[in-house]
């Protein structure tokens, strides 16, 4: 409630330094509006913006978000239970790291086209790393004291993994997911800004090739409020799946 009550109070700092600033500077408005502009552009524009293009960039995070986590976890899980596996799978992840993100995403363009699933594919190449390799790292840091305990009293490997590694490995995961729940933003809206017909990516190129500045910044808006409110989604799923989190905020 504290951090809340913070947040707020330097929103709103901001926001009036902001709206001062473009009034007694006299900044263009098509250089940069004031607040003020950009609210009453998202008034305007609401029927286009949260009835078409928000719900079209939200149909693409949630389905590349939701495909990288079930093969992301997959993939992390078949890499702990075979070493073989891991060799061979995990170099090639990092290496796909050290290519930009960005260049490649023309090539998921081509690859998919530009319809819903280049979006999608766009998605998946940003969420997918932090998730695979958080889960991954999640599974490892399992103690293997209490490992070996199972396995002395007769555990199951599937006894062990829902007993032992899979709740020691969720600290890891969420922060994984929050991460890609962040970037599964950015990564519909670089599809959309490479090619398509709706979107607020694809609303907000539009706006800035006709110098629409308060359009442009409502668009922004909008992706911001949505990416901040899939990070709030993922901490409170992992507030309700992880025990040792909900104990820490009751003692605070």
């Amino acid at each position: 409630m504290g951090r809340g009550i913070w947040f707020g109070i330097s929103i709103v700092i901001f926001l009036l330094v902001w709206e001062a600033g473009c009034r007694f500077l006299g900044v263009p408005p098509f250089i940069l509006p004031p607040p003020s502009a950009v609210v009453v552009s998202l008034w305007d524009l609401r029927a286009s913006l949260v009835g078409v293009h928000l719900w079209a960039t939200l149909k693409e995070v949630l389905l590349g978000l939701s495909i990288s986590i079930v093969f992301g976890i997959s993939l992390a899980f078949a890499m702990i239970r075979s070493r073989i596996v891991e060799r061979l799978v995990y170099p090639y992840i990092v290496i796909s790291q050290t290519i930009p993100i960005i260049a490649l995403s023309p090539v998921f363009i081509l690859w998919f086209g530009y319809d819903l699933s280049g979006k999608i594919a766009v998605t998946i190449l940003f969420t997918f790393f932090p998730i695979v390799v958080n889960a991954y790292d999640g599974l490892r840091s399992t103690d293997k004291e209490m490992l070996q305990l199972l396995k002395t009293m007769g555990a199951t490997n599937g006894q062990i993994f829902t007993k032992l590694q899979l709740p020691s490995s969720l600290p890891h995961f969420f922060s994984g997911l929050k991460v890609a729940a962040t970037y599964s933003v950015a990564g519909a809206t670089i599809g959309e800004w490479l090619g398509a017909s709706e979107g607020l990516g694809y609303f907000g190129r539009r706006a800035s090739g006709n110098f629409q500045a308060p359009a442009l910044f409502a668009s922004v808006l909008l992706l911001s409020i949505l990416g901040m409110l899939l990070f709030w989604l993922a901490g409170r799923i992992e507030r309700h799946f992880s025990p040792h989190m909900k104990t820490k905020g009751e003692q605070q």
